[in-house]
């Protein structure tokens, strides 16, 4: 009933910039908090950035004052404008409806795609 398409990804020096881009569908879903995630090779999936329908956002210690979510929520769409990237960055990103309403129900999705690949390198 959801589907995640992410896009933006690609190879950057240091110091660079990207910016990230995931649309969905649903049909029967309301979405109200949209996020962004990470893996890295060898590491668990963390969360990066999310961001509510009223707009509150929460970011990742780690990324705070270099990362940006944003989203439009007619078109439910969301973006990660990635600032001042670091090699650390380096990993697979994923988009993910955290909360969502179905009929009147609560739910998150977790249905994770392929992701798109952000690699920080000179």
């Amino acid at each position: 009933q959801v589907q995640l398409v992410e896009s933006g990804g690609g190879l950057v020096q240091p110091g660079g910039s990207l910016r990230l881009s995931c649309a969905a569908s649903t049909s029967i879903f309301t979405i109200n908090t949209m996020a962004w995630y990470r893996q890295a090779p060898g590491k668990q999936r963390e969360l990066v950035a999310s961001i509510t329908t009223s707009g509150r956002t929460i970011y990742a210690e780690s990324v705070k004052g270099r990362f940006t979510i944003s989203r439009d929520n007619a078109e439910n769409t969301v973006s990660l404008q990635m600032n001042s990237l670091k090699p650390e960055d380096t990993a697979v990103y994923y988009c993910n409806a955290d909360k969502v309403l179905v009929r009147s129900t609560w739910s998150r999705v977790d249905s994770w795609g392929q992701g798109t690949q952000v690699t920080v390198s000179s």
